[in-house]
């Protein structure tokens, strides 16, 4: 049986294949970010999973008034859609610079806020903004295990932070610190794993206040760190996750811990049966993300189809039900990488109370808006 929370009717006019939201589950995800977090004060969630101005100003009506941005076009959207503070964390580079500056000038009344993880990266920054009327806050950003950008968080990152701080136009903001190569499905263990990273931002944060440097903010984590994070009574937490607010495949099985609900669903339908026991659906990789390796999305109410091929526009799955399934018949299925798949989609139907009741724009899937 279908499970009612994905219930609605007359799919037979929507087109497939096509991304669906559930507003209320999406809310209820927003809720239990915010109930985690104790309070929507502590909360810098990622735009990233969304992208869409509708879900800056459900965020907001909660109480989320920051944050945090992969793009330039995604810190657009937060401030075109009212967002009051949005944190690009992610460097900045070439004809970034200047459309950064052209932010900062274009959205008056959002606080942006940038990363920087090299002090060539630091005094570029601060040519690009030179002569602005207010000063920038700069986060450092640290590298405690992932690999991918951020500098060590001894002696060079200091180093870095005093730097920014004698820069003209910068202010020393903060550390941000993402631990996204910490996938222990076990809570214990992933409390165990994150330890190392967070004694050594700690211990910086110490080190700085005690040269008399400001760190108004550490942004710590994703997702699957949300609970520990959390947990830290100290001022300036904001905790960072991001797949919550949709949730996916992925983090459903993996992460049982975590109270979220996936609320991003795609309406695919059955195209051809290409012979005994196979289902071709319309739901290729130009739909859904093409990672990871496994299955990239979880069929309802099919549990025991098998994938066996993907491709741009087909998904072939073999399962014992398929002579059962007629042609054209609608069917839902759970991404297993929510993040990139919302990306493949123009707009989203938005399902409420079992009725299609609007279509939202995936606003910032594009790199450039108006800046």
């Amino acid at each position: 049986m279908m499970d009612q929370r994905y219930a609605f009717r007359e799919p037979s006019e929507l087109l497939s294949p096509s991304l669906l939201i559930y507003r209320q589950l999406a809310a209820e995800n927003i809720q239990g970010m915010i109930a985690i977090a104790r309070g929507p004060e502590r909360l810098r969630p990622h735009v990233k999973t969304h992208k869409m101005a509708e879900m800056v100003r459900m965020a907001e009506s909660f109480g989320i008034r920051k944050h945090k941005c992969a793009t330039i076009a995604e810190a657009e959207m937060v401030a075109a859609a009212g967002g009051s503070d949005a944190l690009l964390a992610y460097p900045l580079v070439g004809p970034n610079l200047k459309r950064f500056a052209h932010l900062l000038r274009g959205y008056r009344s959002t606080t942006f806020r940038a990363t920087v993880d090299h002090p060539d990266a630091a005094r570029a920054l601060a040519e690009a903004v030179a002569g602005f009327d207010r000063q920038v806050p700069v986060l450092v950003d640290l590298e405690v295990g992932m690999g991918r950008t951020g500098i060590d968080p001894g002696e060079p990152a200091a180093a870095l932070y005093a730097l920014i701080a004698r820069l003209p136009q910068l202010v020393p903001d903060g550390l941000h610190a993402y631990d996204g190569h910490i996938h222990d499905s076990d809570p214990d263990a992933r409390r165990r794993a994150v330890q190392p990273g967070l004694e050594k931002t700690l211990a910086l944060r110490d080190r700085l206040l005690k040269q008399g440097l400001p760190v108004p903010r550490m942004v710590l984590g994703g997702t699957p760190h949300l609970p520990i994070y959390a947990e830290l009574d100290l001022p300036g937490v904001e905790c960072s996750p991001g797949t919550s607010v949709f949730h996916d495949g992925s983090y459903q099985s993996k992460y049982p811990d975590l109270p979220f609900t996936p609320a991003a669903l795609l309406l695919t339908r059955a195209i051809s049966h290409p012979r005994p026991g196979r289902l071709c659906l319309d739901l290729g990789y130009k739909a859904v993300s093409s990672d990871p390796q496994g299955p990239r999305a979880r069929l309802l109410d099919i549990d025991d189809a098998r994938p066996v091929q993907h491709s741009e526009e087909h998904l072939v799955v073999e399962t014992p039900q398929a002579e059962k399934i007629a042609l054209g018949t609608p069917l839902l299925a759970i991404p297993t990488h929510v993040c990139p798949t919302v990306a493949l989609h123009r707009r989203a139907y938005i399902i409420d109370q079992g009725q299609v009741v609007d279509q939202w724009e995936v606003t910032a899937r594009d790199r450039m808006r108006g800046i």
